[in-house]
């Protein structure tokens, strides 16, 4: 039986989005790259990985389903791929480039692939989209003035993009969007900071304009479960972003509107469960205990007492768990664990879960 929309905001159990893409599918994405497939052949071979996706994420109860991102080359594809106005678009996020002209949505691809995830699944879909922050963080507004003279210009424009973009999908159906935030973990890091004060920006005002405006893009959509997800680098061996989250917890939990916060607690550059002292009542903390870089399953009890350890600082009905990050990456970058690997930590999820909120 499908999860009825109001119990979303309260679930126990969670994924951050992107999940292994099969040898299939990676090699019909670099024949296509190569010119040796054409669009329609990868479009096929995305339709069925997402199909045997969903099969598989059903049989095994998994109560809120994504696609796995399988139709993007990169997580933040969600924006670079359907917005023009950069030097090199489908890189916008991905690298500091500058505007070549206001940004254009040209086209709406998280709601593209609800629109198909939909057609197959009996349960929620959770829908991903890059936020405003990272948007921002890789604008290189220096060379950029004639188009946008301030920082705050182009904010505007992209929220007001993505206002359209999470319009399109709560108008499809789509009743669980979890932003991704990568660009917050940012300000908890001197190395990830230097860059900004070079540049000549203040990390402080940086944060507090990133914070307004993702609260800006989910206004006014009632009945639609936020999520905001805190990566510090999904790459195995990065030893960026390190720091607690304390720096800007109570200034973030008590600023953002979002249901679900989803943070990375994986290794120790996240700190201690300290900083949940300070989400209000209502939000939902999840927990990413799980690895998605190592192969390792984690061992139940650890779980569970790490579980016990954040209790301390937030009522237990507040917690949820989850892997830290998403398992995928990109079709050419390799696979990180085997898919029985994936699915047997996904499973671990539900049944620590199921042991510890019923």
């Amino acid at each position: 039986m499908a999860i009825e929309a109001q119990a979303l905001p309260d679930l126990h159990v969670d994924q951050v989005g992107s999940l292994l893409r099969p040898a299939e599918l990676i090699e019909v994405f670099r024949r296509y790259d190569q010119g040796q497939a054409s669009e329609a052949e990868l479009r096929q071979a995305q339709n069925e990985s997402i199909r045997q996706l969903v099969a598989k994420q059903e049989a095994r109860g998994f109560p809120i389903l994504t696609d796995g991102e399988h139709r993007r080359r990169n997580f933040q594809d969600s924006f670079g791929a359907s917005v023009t106005g950069f030097t090199d678009s489908p890189m916008a996020v991905r690298d500091r480039q500058p505007a070549t002209e206001r940004l254009h949505l040209v086209k709406n691809q998280p709601m593209e692939e609800f629109r198909f995830i939909r057609s197959i699944a009996t349960k929620p879909v959770k829908t991903t989209l890059i936020g405003p922050d990272r948007i921002t963080q890789r604008f290189a507004w220096e060379h950029s003035r004639a188009v946008y003279p301030t920082v705050d210009n182009f904010v505007a424009d992209v929220v007001a993009i993505e206002r359209r973009m999470i319009d399109g999908l709560v108008n499809e159906g789509c009743r669980y969007v979890q932003v991704d935030a990568p660009g917050y973990t940012a300000y908890l890091d001197p190395v990830t900071t230097a860059p900004m004060i070079e540049r000549g920006e203040d990390p402080a005002k940086n944060i507090v304009r990133s914070l307004a405006a993702d609260n800006a893009i989910i206004e006014g959509f009632p009945g639609v479960t936020f999520g905001i997800h805190l990566c510090r680098g999904g790459k195995p061996g990065a030893h960026r972003r390190t720091g607690s989250y304390e720096k800007i917890a109570e200034q973030m939990f008590n600023t953002l509107h979002h249901h679900r916060f989803l943070l990375e607690y994986d290794t120790e550059r996240a700190g201690g469960f300290e900083p949940l002292r300070f989400v209000p009542k209502g939000k939902m903390v999840v927990l990413g205990l799980l690895s998605t870089k190592l192969s390792e399953l984690e061992r139940e009890d650890d779980l569970k007492r790490r579980i016990e350890e954040a209790n301390k600082y937030l009522p237990i009905e507040q917690l949820a768990l989850s892997p830290a990050c998403g398992f995928g990456g990109g079709p050419s970058s390799g696979r990180r664990m085997a898919e029985e690997q994936q699915w047997a930590k996904l499973e671990l999820v539900q049944k620590v879960a199921a042991d510890v909120w019923g």
